[in-house]
């Protein structure tokens, strides 16, 4: 298991504790920007800009 997997399979462990765990959507967003696709700020962003109502 590589390390980015280990983190994201830790942030799942977190937020299953509080019953919200992680969907593959939300999986490939914290790869992205862990391999520096984009940047933590970017996706930050885009999840505002996607719940945001307008």
């Amino acid at each position: 298991m590589s390390q980015n997997e280990k983190i994201i399979e830790n942030v799942n462990a977190i937020m299953a504790m509080e019953n919200m765990p992680l969907e593959n959507e939300d999986r490939g967003r914290i790869l992205e920007c862990l391999e520096g696709k984009v940047s933590f700020q970017e996706a930050v962003d885009g999840l505002v800009n996607k719940y945001t109502r307008k």
